[in-house]
């Protein structure tokens, strides 16, 4: 399933689709949409190979969890197509990331754009943080760190079985803070568990600046010396993510690290940095500023948010 739009437009589609839910609802994950567009827009529209949706176009209510009795429990893996052997699987590991990667699956026509009108109701399976029920989510990934490890453990399980199919991770750079990354790295290096990862590093978490956190020095050398091949890119650069993956990494997991500035392309979120985790607007006047502004950024016309 191959999407006609360009990457570009599909990276821009996906900001003006967080920006319009943030103003609509007086808060959202802008600096997320800033950072990681390129990527996901990348992983969807060109990377990975996927069969055609397997659920709804509009996502169903919240269906229960696993049990005896739910025999038609599913995971919202299903928008990424089949879990065939000759298909790649995604897991996006940041769950915070849940909104951007609505906008991406509607962009490339994985999902109803009215999909997003559901998000974080009562029932909805379109949650604010993405849970294993959500759309284009197959396991949940809010314990930030886990990602990698669920991801590895397919990996392996597909390599066993002989499954031409690859595993890709999306996730952040506030999981190298998070010891089961990189026992979760060691592991693939010691087994030749081939999984990929691109990591939106874009310095910043839910608590301000990455190094007012923890400081984690040079990343790219200690994925290395725990086994990794690793490549640093400009994360806005699709050109640069072409050419990552294709660095040789037999028998080693390949860690992408995508530098990115959390305000990219809504430079007036600059002056929040760096507490751009959630942005929720402190004021109508800072609303409307924020309006007017963005819109200007990415060609469209202001948001009319009192209907």
């Amino acid at each position: 399933m191959r999407n006609e739009k360009t990457t570009e437009d599909v990276a821009l589609g996906i900001r003006r689709r967080v920006f319009e839910h943030s103003i609509r609802n007086n808060g959202g994950y802008l600096s997320q949409a800033c950072s990681a567009a390129e990527q996901l827009a990348w992983l969807y529209n060109e990377e990975l190979t996927l069969g055609a949706p397997t659920l709804p176009l509009i996502p169903e209510p919240f269906g229960g969890v696993p049990s005896a009795e739910n025999a038609g429990y599913h995971t919202g893996a299903g928008y990424n197509g089949p879990a065939a052997p000759e298909f790649d699987r995604l897991f996006i590991a940041p769950a915070h990331y849940a909104l951007v990667a609505y906008a991406t699956l509607i962009e490339v026509g994985r999902m109803a754009p009215e999909g997003l009108e559901m998000f974080n109701q009562d029932g909805s399976s379109v949650e604010m943080i993405g849970a294993e029920h959500s759309p284009g989510m197959e396991v949940h990934n809010g314990t930030l760190g886990i990602g990698l490890s669920t991801a590895a453990g397919l990996a392996w399980g597909r390599k066993r079985r002989g499954e031409p199919g690859r595993t890709w991770v999306f996730m952040s750079d506030g999981e190298v803070q998070e010891g089961q990354t990189w026992e979760a790295v060691q592991a693939c290096a010691f087994h030749g568990i081939e999984v990929k990862a691109i990591m939106d590093v874009n310095d910043q978490q839910c608590d301000g600046a990455m190094s007012s956190v923890m400081e984690v020095g040079d990343i790219r050398t200690k994925f290395e010396t725990f086994g990794a091949a690793c490549v640093e890119i400009d994360g806005h650069d699709l050109g640069a993510m072409r050419d990552a993956v294709r660095e040789p990494h037999a028998g080693k997991p390949l860690i992408i690290l995508a530098r990115t500035n959390p305000f990219h392309s809504m430079p007036i979120l600059e002056e929040r940095f760096p507490r751009l985790h959630y942005v929720r607007f402190k004021s109508d006047d800072e609303r409307a500023r924020f309006n007017v502004s963005i819109a200007a950024d990415l060609g469209v016309d202001p948001i009319d948010y009192a209907q």
